[in-house]
């Protein structure tokens, strides 16, 4: 069960983010700590040749639209805070 907070909920009902896809991003996603707190969750190159490896190409080209979402995790307790689309590349330090 992914727990997360009511904003996260919130957010994920108001942009049509399925929790589907947030529970690929659990069993797929990069993860990487933002030094605030939280970990960013996020698809990447690898973490899609991972899941085409897992379900088969076709079934991820059909969720293309859902490949640049991302959310951030509390780092403390592992709970969703917030969850959206990408409109920018994810920095990593």
């Amino acid at each position: 069960m992914m727990t997360r907070t009511q904003h996260a909920a919130t957010r994920a009902r108001q942009r049509a983010i399925p929790p589907f896809v947030e529970f690929l991003l659990d069993e797929f996603g990069e993860r990487i700590y933002d030094g605030r707190g939280g970990i960013r969750v996020f698809f990447t190159q690898k973490s899609i040749r991972r899941m085409e490896h897992s379900f088969g190409r076709r079934p991820v080209a059909k969720m293309s639209e859902y490949l640049g979402v991302y959310k951030v995790d509390d780092s403390r307790d592992g709970m969703t805070i917030t969850i959206g689309h990408r409109s920018q590349r994810m920095k990593r330090r």
